[in-house]
């Protein structure tokens, strides 16, 4: 089905629209769950970062394990993210 949408240009970022939002972010290796409150053109900032061991059924509302970092923030390199979004997954 063919939808008439408004379009919008900003010179923002994917992520710095996210800014403020709990992110969920799947790179090569790792998932990451945290607040996005930092971007620059190599990294992104994560407040009270959450490593995602076992993410479980995503209609769950939370994950199955996730374990907080130990660290207030923790930056992880744009290079190796696959993929990034808001869940509806809360584990904060």
């Amino acid at each position: 089905m063919k939808k008439l949408v408004n379009v919008v240009e900003t010179n923002e970022t994917a992520f710095e629209s996210l800014m403020g939002e709990n992110v969920t972010i799947f790179s090569l290796n790792y998932i990451y769950h945290g607040e996005l409150v930092g971007v620059n053109e190599i990294n992104v900032l994560l407040k009270n970062p959450k490593i995602v061991y076992e993410t479980g059924n995503f209609a769950d509302k939370g994950f199955k394990n996730a374990q907080s970092l130990c660290c207030d923030e923790f930056f992880v390199q744009i290079g190796t993210i696959e993929s990034f979004g808001v869940l509806s997954k809360k584990n904060d």
